[in-house]
């Protein structure tokens, strides 16, 4: 039992603090409420656990041979955050409905934790601490544990952001709320850069 709670705070930990992933999730929640970012929250914690199971089950091994694909996948990773910052920032603040103002899908959510250096060094550090010998049977005991944990962190964000809405029904109110996530989303890539 206390492996059990171990494994589930570090998942807390690692899920509920700031990064690219929940900074979208807050903003999905802000711009088009909490069922519309649940897509994304789902996304992104299916797209996480995946991502950890395959880590459980050798993709470090890989990594371990190959440390340039460690790095190329930051590169790309932050290089993505970046691309939705600036994305973010330049968005006119209008809340109407159109293509440009749908919320973030389940695919671009789990892109996103494949593309976010903050959820490869979770899996790594995880997989370390709780699996090191890469027994199966913690693998999946530790995935389970993390796709509870990472979805409610993940909702918690969303469910943040709906109590934002209020306040942002104006464009100057959203595009200003834009461009603060925006300037922390792309402050949270470049964190991610140093060593």
């Amino acid at each position: 039992m206390s492996l059990m709670v171990s494994m589930a705070a570090f998942a807390l930990v690692a899920s509920i603090t700031p990064g690219p992933v929940n900074i979208v999730a807050l903003g999905a929640g802000a711009r088009f409420g909490f069922l519309a970012s649940q897509r994304h929250v789902a996304g992104a914690t299916l797209g996480f656990v995946l991502l950890l199971v395959l880590m459980g089950l050798g993709l470090h091994e890989v990594l371990k041979l190959w440390p340039a694909l460690t790095r190329g996948v930051q590169v790309a990773g932050v290089a993505f955050l970046l691309f939705m910052a600036w994305k973010l920032f330049t968005d006119d603040g209008k809340l109407g409905a159109g293509e440009a103002q749908r919320a973030p899908s389940m695919l671009y959510g789990a892109v996103m934790q494949w593309l976010n250096p903050k959820a490869w060094l979770a899996c790594v550090a995880g997989m370390g601490a709780f699996v090191a010998d890469g027994e199966a049977r913690l693998v999946w005991q530790f995935a389970a544990v993390y796709l509870v944990i990472c979805y409610l962190s993940v909702g918690c964000w969303a469910y943040a952001g709906t109590f934002l809405r209020g306040y942002l029904e104006n464009p100057a109110g959203m595009r200003l709320f834009n461009r603060t996530m925006a300037l922390l989303l792309a402050g949270s890539a470049v964190y991610l850069l140093i060593p």
